[in-house]
């Protein structure tokens, strides 16, 4: 399942980036292009030559250039623009329909020669990753600081949709953002009573009076809360009631997220999650 969802995490966003952002800025850029560039004609110039003498549905000649009419027969567009889609149509899909007016030849044919798809997902990706780079970049000093302060505030302010958007950003802060607390190592301590056991993380040696006041060496443990590890409490126990468990912080925070259900195997013990009973031994008395 973890590779699944991966993969279906990666499609799920490539689709959405394609849908509202590369297929519209690809569409104006070939509007913008089509409209710099197309030659389309209604009716033949001055001093024009038609391919078959009284008769243009073969189309003319003008300017050393042939024109041919497009499917309405209502306008007339240069022949290699015709010739290049209908020859290169199947690039866009087998089940491409041919396009019906001049301007959607113009359309494909700069969609085909100039935005082939090769080159424009490439292209893509590197200059949005660039520029996703150097947003990150605005929006950690100043202004852009600034900015996304009064944009947090903002949605604060806004009923429901301010609890989801708490939520989503303290999960991507924790997951994406750089830790300001380095953790040494895992440990288990008897909290928050003795007898209950919880998995919490070393950030150090505590205070000077509270080790006197303990006459040994105490340390400063976060114990994070399920299934949001980013918050959580600050205890200090002495070092000799705190074990030490042989888990990464990686592993130990994805038992924290998944509520204890995700044990590394390592910490797995025989028969989990299996009910025994201890039925009595004697047998029972006769009569």
């Amino acid at each position: 399942m973890p590779p699944l969802l991966t993969l279906v995490l990666f499609i799920w966003a490539w689709n959405a980036i394609e849908s509202y952002i590369l297929r519209p800025m690809e569409a104006g850029i070939r509007y913008a292009v089509v409209l710099a560039m197309s030659e389309s004609l209604t009716v033949p110039p001055e001093g024009y030559e038609p391919v078959q003498p009284g008769d243009l549905s073969a189309g003319f000649y003008a300017d050393g250039q042939k024109y041919i009419p497009d499917p309405t027969g209502k306008r007339f567009l240069p022949s290699e623009v015709v010739q290049y889609v209908n020859s290169n149509l199947e690039r866009l899909g087998p089940y491409q329909p041919a396009p019906a007016t001049a301007n959607a030849y113009w359309h494909r044919y700069v969609e085909l020669r100039y935005l082939p798809r090769y080159m424009v997902v490439p292209i893509f990706l590197i200059v949005f990753l660039v520029v996703l780079y150097f947003l990150g970049r605005l929006f950690t000093h100043g202004i852009g600081r600034w900015l996304v302060n009064m944009f947090d505030g903002f949605i604060s302010r806004l009923p429901v949709i301010s609890n989801v958007y708490g939520s989503v950003k303290q999960v991507t802060d924790f997951v994406f953002s750089d830790r300001d607390i380095e953790f040494n190592r895992v440990v288990a301590v008897e909290y928050p009573r003795k007898g209950m056991w919880s998995v919490g993380f070393v950030t150090g040696n505590s205070m000077a009076d509270i080790t006197a006041a303990a006459n040994e060496p105490v340390l400063s443990v976060l114990m994070p809360t399920s299934p949001m590890p980013m918050t959580g409490f600050t205890i200090t126990v002495r070092k000799s009631e705190a074990v030490d468990l042989d888990l990464t912080i990686d592993q130990a925070i994805q038992f924290v997220v998944s509520c204890g259900v995700v044990v590394p195997s390592n910490q797995q013990v025989g028969g989990q999650g299996r009910l025994q009973l201890n039925l009595p031994t004697t047998p029972p008395d006769e009569g």
